[in-house]
């Protein structure tokens, strides 16, 4: 089946207050719990977005150059992101759309590539 990749940038997510936030949490933890249930749970997470670490890779000087922080023209930033692993189209949009309504903010949908076979 092919998996999808639905994610939001935190840009997206708009000024709200904590107690907002954390009334979206529990939403957010029972669809993920939903999809392990319907099977096509892979993986799902925020990511951190002062703490953390932020490197970036870059390999277009012809040697890899690893700086922190992030890609300098960058403007906007993962926030988080869900895998599932659905037979379709629609299906992938039927979990967008249950993710998108419990944290409250739009997410984007894209479908990866089929894997390269291996031996």
């Amino acid at each position: 089946m092919p998996e999808y990749l639905i994610y939001f940038n935190q840009q997206w997510v708009g000024d709200h207050t904590e107690q907002w936030f954390a009334g979206r949490g529990p939403r957010a933890m029972a669809v993920v719990n939903e999809m392990k249930e319907a099977g096509v749970y892979v993986f799902a997470g925020g990511l951190e977005e002062e703490d953390g670490p932020i490197y970036n890779a870059d390999p277009t000087s012809g040697e890899i150059l690893i700086t922190d922080g992030p890609y300098v023209e960058t403007k906007e930033f993962l926030g988080g992101f869900a895998l599932v692993d659905v037979p379709d189209d629609e299906t992938a949009k039927h979990w967008a759309a249950k993710v998108a309504e419990a944290c409250g903010w739009p997410h984007e949908v894209r479908r990866f590539k089929p894997r390269p076979q291996t031996k």
